[in-house]
């Protein structure tokens, strides 16, 4: 019964948040379309065919299916008709709106998610943010390497990369990503002395994006055990934690692949955690009789937990909203040198993936769902001011080009922009939605355990990563 409720929890703290960035949005237009006495017909949340709706003083406003935006009809901006396919403008014989009016009407949507992100970034201040404090530490480097040659050991810890702090290895991997160089600058910390290096970065064989040839310190949990092989007649089980292999500790995955595989038909000591025991099995690995090497017949994923600190009171808004700047800021540049960095449009999040991101933060905790609403609306209000037809950009763009040449753009003309750039849109939400798809599974971003209080700091159980067959 808990876990259904945890599903409605989440599925209603996520619908309920990006509902209100689309709603404050749409209000936006909506207050100033009124106050500039533009006719409104209709105002709506979601596309789609209707879930519920009604008429008031001749506006029509309702809630849709596909939650995936909204929009105000307003016949005098040609905003939604292109893309609902209803009213031609010249159906109606309107009065012709300003184009200082147009402008304003625009410009009101955006302007209202970033007053919306201050406000959800005013709660954030008073309430506090929990801040990712678990330590960047490696555990792994790779034998004969670039980074092993260099001397970088297990367990040294990573501070900064290409200029950034990094307190944990989200931030190492996304100062990697967003970093314009295939040779980053990382400082790593050992017994207080800290060194820098400048270290080649490789490409992904997950999301081809930029990563270091360095593994973060995880802990090996048993995913499967295949049947028939050394593990299972070791009686090695799912769930058990590696600890040692041949009285080595296993800081990572990758370190306990490399024992396995150096151990061909010797009997070994593993070390396991089950629940509250702690177990000493004896394995012999089988020989891989293509590499020769020692191999176990188990999947691998990890058990690591993202541990967060709450600073209380939270960052200033404005402090907030400029580091969100900064973000967009860094991953616009990315996209932009994407050979650099291995970052295209593929790696945007549509409303799928809004949804999974959000699913998963009110899985951990309601503030960093309340944090990520920050970036949404800020983004939302960046996205939007493009000067792109069908978005708001693009509706200031004509009204300044008509301001300029003292007549309104001919009403073909903004129809065929409009529907042509629509096209374009809506075929790029699909793209971005289907890598969404392919990158994430909305029932495990809600499975994420149970979150545990600690004195100062939260814990909740990072997603596991595709199994490692060893």
């Amino acid at each position: 019964m808990s876990e259904f409720l945890n599903y409605v929890y989440v599925a209603v703290g996520v619908v309920l948040s990006f509902g209100a960035a689309v709603f404050v949005h749409e209000y936006g237009h909506y207050w100033m379309a009124r106050r500039r006495g533009l006719k409104v017909e209709a105002f709506a949340i979601g596309f789609g065919p209707k879930a519920y709706g009604w008429v008031r003083d001749g506006i029509e406003y309702s809630v849709r299916w596909i939650p995936a935006g909204g929009f105000v009809k307003l016949p005098q901006m040609i905003t939604s008709e292109a893309l609902e396919g209803t009213q031609n403008p010249e159906d109606e014989t309107l009065p012709p709106v300003s184009p200082w009016s147009k402008m304003l009407v625009a410009f009101a949507g955006p302007f209202m998610n970033v007053v919306f992100a201050f406000v959800i970034a005013t709660v954030i201040y008073f309430v506090g943010l929990p801040r990712l404090v678990n330590p960047s530490i490696i555990g792994y480097v790779e034998p004969d390497s670039e980074e092993a040659k260099l001397g970088i050991r297990e367990g040294d810890r990573i501070v900064e990369v290409n200029g950034k702090p990094a307190d944990s290895w989200h931030e190492v991997q996304m100062a990697t990503v967003l970093a314009l160089t295939k040779v980053v600058p990382v400082v790593i910390e050992r017994d207080g002395a800290r060194t820098t290096y400048q270290l080649s970065a490789k490409e992904s064989p997950t999301f081809g994006w930029k990563i270091l040839n360095l593994d973060p310190r995880d802990h090996p949990e048993i995913m499967r055990v295949l049947p028939k092989l050394p593990g299972e007649a070791a009686g090695l089980k799912v769930k058990d934690a590696i600890l040692s292999f041949g009285g080595v500790p296993v800081a990572s995955r990758e370190k306990l692949i490399e024992l396995i595989r150096s151990r061909p038909n010797q009997a070994t000591e593993i070390v396991v955690q089950r629940g509250t025991e702690k177990l000493s099995l004896t394995v012999t690995p089988a020989v891989d009789p293509t590499t020769k090497k020692g191999f176990l017949g188990v999947e691998l994923g990890f058990n690591s937990k993202n541990v967060y600190a709450v600073q209380k009171p939270g960052p200033t808004p404005l402090d907030q909203v400029m580091d969100v700047w900064d973000k967009t800021v860094a991953t616009l540049s990315a996209l932009v040198h994407t050979k650099q960095t291995g970052v295209g449009m593929k790696d945007l999040s549509g409303p799928i993936g809004i949804f999974q991101i959000l699913a998963g933060y009110f899985n951990t905790d309601y503030r960093l769902a309340l944090s990520f609403l920050v970036l949404l609306n800020i983004n939302l209000a960046i996205i939007n001011l493009l000067p792109v037809p069908v978005l708001d950009g693009g509706h200031i763009l004509m009204a300044v080009i008509e301001r300029i040449r003292r007549r309104p753009l001919s009403v073909k003309f903004m129809e065929y922009t409009t529907t042509a750039f629509a096209v374009l849109l809506i075929s790029f939400l699909l793209y971005i939605s289907f890598h969404d798809i392919k990158r994430f599974s909305l029932i495990k971003s809600w499975q994420g355990g149970s979150v545990v209080e600690e004195p100062g700091a939260k814990t909740q159980p990072a997603p596991a990563p595709a199994p490692t067959k060893p």
